[in-house]
């Protein structure tokens, strides 16, 4: 698998290139403590995209530090894109992860060509007992953020594999992490989103709750709005056949304007 070399470190990412001459480049940046693999293959082989999936700094198998800021995360991604070569593309962002596309298409609206938000919101304040917990007992607290995460019908054995992917991340970088999201607020500027804009939210979203996605859809123009049934806050582990064909479909539609 491929890394890039920057000054601030390696940054692991994979790559599916499309079969169609005409396919957008789509970026996945995962949330907070996770990584790449947080986008299920069907995601990560979406056959309407150039696919890049990435680690962010301090994740996975990236170097470097992580972050403390959404816009010191939307550096990483530009400088990214500038190793890659990629002058445009359609970020696809989860939870954190959202938060940095979202903040990307609003600051550099020419490098951006659509948008998809996972388990989204214009604001991500975290309760302060998770922040303060991620310090004082980091496993508890990340097995309390995993039970968040996933909708009632999800098998303990896959909450179990989640709690320790996280685990393995740096205390200070998850940390760091939520501080980014609990500081990020783009409610005021919203309005002047001008991307064409996907949002894809689970029915049983406790971390970032369908009425966020609902403020999203309200407010961004050219924005369409899907609420998963039988999914929490991963939906696209839950539900990833579902999610990819969504995405694929708007993804198809912006390749046919």
């Amino acid at each position: 698998m491929p890394y890039t070399e920057k000054e601030a470190g390696r940054t692991f990412y994979t790559r599916h290139r499309s079969r169609m001459d005409d396919a957008v480049a789509t970026l996945l940046i995962h949330g907070a403590g996770g990584n790449h693999l947080h986008w299920p293959r069907a995601l990560r082989t979406l056959p309407e995209a150039d696919v890049y999936a990435l680690d962010l700094p301090g994740h996975g198998r990236s170097g470097s530090e992580g972050h403390k800021s959404i816009q010191a995360y939307v550096g990483s991604i530009l400088g990214f894109m500038s190793a890659v070569g990629l002058q445009s593309v359609i970020p696809v962002g989860h939870s954190m992860g959202s938060a940095i596309a979202l903040t990307l298409a609003l600051r550099l609206p020419e490098r951006v060509r659509g948008l998809v938000l996972v388990g989204s919101g214009a604001r991500l304040r975290v309760l302060p007992a998770i922040l303060d917990g991620l310090l004082q007992d980091f496993e508890s607290t990340v097995e309390t953020v995993v039970e968040y995460c996933y909708g009632s019908g999800m098998a303990e054995q896959t909450k179990r594999l989640a709690v320790g992917q996280m685990l393995e991340i740096e205390p200070r970088v998850v940390h760091g992490d939520f501080t980014a999201c609990d500081t990020f607020d783009v409610m005021d500027i919203l309005e002047t989103l001008r991307t064409p804009t996907l949002i894809i939210t689970g029915a049983e979203d406790l971390m970032t709750p369908p009425k966020y996605a609902r403020y999203l859809a309200e407010h961004i123009r050219d924005s369409r709005l899907t609420i998963v049934e039988g999914a929490g806050h991963m939906v696209m582990l839950e539900r990833p056949e579902l999610v990819a064909r969504i995405i694929g479909e708007f993804l198809s539609g912006l390749r046919d304007h």
